[in-house]
């Protein structure tokens, strides 16, 4: 970096705080490229998952996370970040130019940031504890600053219709061989540096209430022994964009990412919730039924408080900073 900017040792702290956001199966498929005054995001289509994520949108809304959680590490560094998304119209997987200029950093940032190094996505049952209303309405205008709808699933039938997009979703993937196949690839594994850990996924099935979850092979991850009696009393969300392209599914990530780390800088828990949007006629229930109809659901989070006595989890593996990054 040149023009008084922070050096490259800086920068590359920032990106490697960026790659600490969620992911699809933690596939983590993003690169990025750092110029003299400026950082560049490419969607890695190699480290896409075409049973599970046919069309590609997940990917992006995972990179849309990774550009948020840039924004945030490099405000915690003094640095503002003028985002331009999309920017060569030639290259698709170029999803957005980063130029930055010097700031003063504020203290929601510097909070914001250090909420990073924290958050987790935890598939577990959450307490009974309700999230409070001014935190909920917090989160939703964190979704609403990136230009995205969040709306909380209210009422027995919204979430009634929730749940059955989220079965019928589960039962058609789980009838397709090559999803299975692919599910098994991204959980479990010990050794390598992306997908989800054993540690990090529930054992067997978990319903938590009217909501069911993904069954990842091979879990390892007890849930609390309070689960057993108490109600799971979780908020969920669903972020929604008024198009559905690849530029509202960027911004949708950007906005997941803001309501997770503002949940967890209030102590909150939260699980992003995407296998009802996996499969077609399920997104369309979820749009029809939940949204009715207003506006395209990019993902559903599930967010609360955490059980008493819930230990912590382990942070997701994250590869090599130097695989995903590089210099022109």
């Amino acid at each position: 970096m040149d023009r008084g900017l922070p050096d490259d040792e800086t920068i590359r702290a920032a990106v490697a705080l960026a790659c600490r956001a969620p992911s699809m199966h933690n596939t983590q498929p993003w690169r990025w490229r750092l110029g003299d005054s400026s950082v560049h995001l490419y969607a890695d289509p190699q480290r896409c998952l075409p049973a599970t994520d046919p069309d590609g949108a997940d990917l992006v809304l995972s990179c849309g996370a990774a550009l948020h959680h840039l924004r945030v590490a490099l405000a915690a560094l003094g640095m503002r970040a003028v985002v331009r998304r999309l920017p060569n119209a030639s290259d698709p997987d170029h999803l957005a130019s980063v130029e930055l200029s010097r700031q003063e950093p504020e203290a929601e940032e510097i909070a914001l940031a250090a909420a990073i190094q924290r958050r987790r996505t935890d598939r577990r049952r959450y307490s009974s504890w309700a999230v409070p209303r001014a935190v909920l309405e917090q989160l939703v205008d964190r979704a609403v600053e990136e230009g995205v709808v969040a709306r909380e699933v209210l009422g027995t039938r919204a979430r009634f219709e929730l749940s059955l997009a989220v079965a019928r979703a589960a039962a058609v993937q789980e009838a397709d061989p090559a999803y299975r196949s692919e599910l098994r690839r991204w959980s479990g594994g010990h050794v390598e540096p992306e997908g989800v850990p054993a540690a990090n996924a529930p054992l067997g099935q978990h319903r938590y209430g009217d909501v069911g979850m993904r069954e990842f092979p091979s879990g390892e991850l007890l849930c609390p022994e309070n689960g057993t009696w108490e109600e799971d009393g979780a908020t969920l969300l669903v972020l929604g964009t008024t198009s559905d392209d690849r530029l509202s599914r960027l911004k949708a990530g950007e906005a997941m990412s803001a309501v997770l780390l503002e949940a967890t800088a209030a102590g909150l828990v939260a699980c992003p919730l995407s296998q009802p949007l996996e499969v077609a006629e399920a997104r369309e229930r979820v749009r029809d039924e939940v949204l009715d109809g207003s506006v395209f659901p990019q993902i559903a989070l599930r967010v609360g408080w955490a059980s008493f006595d819930a230990d912590p989890l382990p942070p997701t593996p994250r590869r090599a900073l130097d695989e995903v990054l590089a210099k022109w």
